[in-house]
């Protein structure tokens, strides 16, 4: 795993439970466990983490602009967890009451050869990948 990886995850892991909105609200502890469930899984942990509107994304790379590959997560208002992707115009796979099952829809449909992430941009890293099928 690269240090960029690591920081990411720390990062993520730290400040999960005190984002921007207001303390005490419902989404607070449900998107820290989902942390908390997903960098517990060696397959994601090994993945580029990022976050926004209260989901949490994976990339192959560790520059931004990140891949959408790989399907994300969610946490609803109610406590629940919905799985989507890999690109925001993807339908919906499923919603479920637990992050673990979540995480799993996600591992269950990581792209081949997944990780660890690539020290670079998606564009680097589609170059590289390109390359390396040519081979």
């Amino acid at each position: 795993m690269t240090n960029s990886v690591e920081a990411a995850w720390h990062k993520i892991l730290t400040t999960a439970g005190s984002p921007c909105l207001p303390e005490g609200s419902l989404l607070l502890e449900p998107f820290a466990e989902l942390v908390r469930v997903a960098h517990a899984e060696p397959l994601l942990r090994q993945l580029y983490p990022w976050t926004g509107m209260w989901e949490l994304h994976f990339s192959r790379c560790t520059v931004i602009r990140p891949t959408w590959d790989i399907p994300y997560i969610g946490t609803r208002r109610d406590g629940r967890y919905y799985v989507e992707g890999p690109s925001r115009s993807s339908s919906r796979i499923a919603e479920t009451g637990s992050a673990s099952a979540a995480v799993a829809m996600v591992v269950d449909r990581l792209p081949p050869h997944c990780g660890p992430a690539f020290i670079g941009s998606a564009d680097e890293l589609a170059a590289y990948e390109k390359a390396r099928d040519r081979r």
